[in-house]
């Protein structure tokens, strides 16, 4: 994961889910000691033996994603194992947040990055030429002035949607978790933030193009790009969190 995830805009938010989510699990691991009750040894082989061999067959066929999901599965087996369904209800937070390791197919990516990388290309051509630049779209591929821009996955919004989605888990179950309906309220405002924020990087791209050339681009402020509209849609949650205050305030009365 460290060599062909984690280094990749597809996947930089693993070391981070990763480290917060062990600390979570050591969080909550004295409250799943008490409640721990060990299954018969057949029901957690039950478990283990298919997780083992979801693992084993994505060795076998070199696919990263099911050895990862064969791993998780393991996990998840081992502390059923450990402490039967009980302790799986007391951890169910830090091992849904773990799942975010688990990458998606390249099918799946395909498939769900196309309509929003077509949406944000089609936006940002419609706002450039409004303001008088020379830019054009055919489908994700742009002209502007003499360049050609590809609007690739990684601009398409999913990466920052998947991010997001774990931090603002992350954010939400620490602050908010007494409260699960406003818990799945501020959850919802994760997909449009994460869109804005790809749509205002796609947008500075093509200004740096336009204006800076090509070389400058696609260089360092590519990732600079990448980093502030990454920050400014969490900056966009917590600032909703603190509009939302007299909604979770309502919520905590009923």
């Amino acid at each position: 994961m460290a060599r062909e995830i984690w280094s990749t805009e597809d996947g930089s938010h693993g070391p981070i889910v990763l480290a917060s989510g062990c600390w979570l699990l050591a969080r909550q691991w004295p409250e799943m000691v008490q409640v721990a009750k060990a299954p018969a040894l057949s029901r957690a082989l039950a478990w283990m033996i298919p997780s083992l061999l979801v693992y084993l067959f994505g060795r076998m066929i070199g696919v990263l994603g099911v050895e990862v999901f064969g791993l998780m599965l393991s996990l998840y087996g081992l502390i059923f194992a450990f402490g039967g369904s009980a302790s799986l209800r007391s951890l169910w937070f830090p091992l849904l947040y773990l799942a975010f390791l688990v990458p998606l197919p390249d099918t799946v990516v395909a498939i769900l990055t196309q309509p929003m990388k077509l949406a944000i290309s089609q936006a940002a051509t419609s706002l450039l030429q409004a303001v008088g630049y020379p830019i054009a779209n055919t489908g994700v591929t742009l002209q502007v002035g003499p360049y050609e821009l590809l609007v690739a996955a990684a601009c398409s919004g999913l990466n920052a949607i998947i991010s997001l989605s774990a931090i603002g888990l992350f954010y939400v179950y620490l602050l908010h978790r007494s409260d699960w309906r406003y818990a799945l309220l501020l959850l919802v405002f994760v997909l449009p933030c994460a869109i804005f924020a790809n749509f205002i990087r796609v947008l500075i791209l093509i200004l740096l193009t336009y204006h800076a050339g090509d070389d400058a681009a696609q260089g360092f402020l590519h990732n600079l790009a990448g980093i502030f509209t990454f920050a400014l849609a969490l900056a966009a949650i917590f600032a909703i969190d603190k509009v939302l205050t007299p909604v979770r305030s309502r919520l905590a009365l009923k």
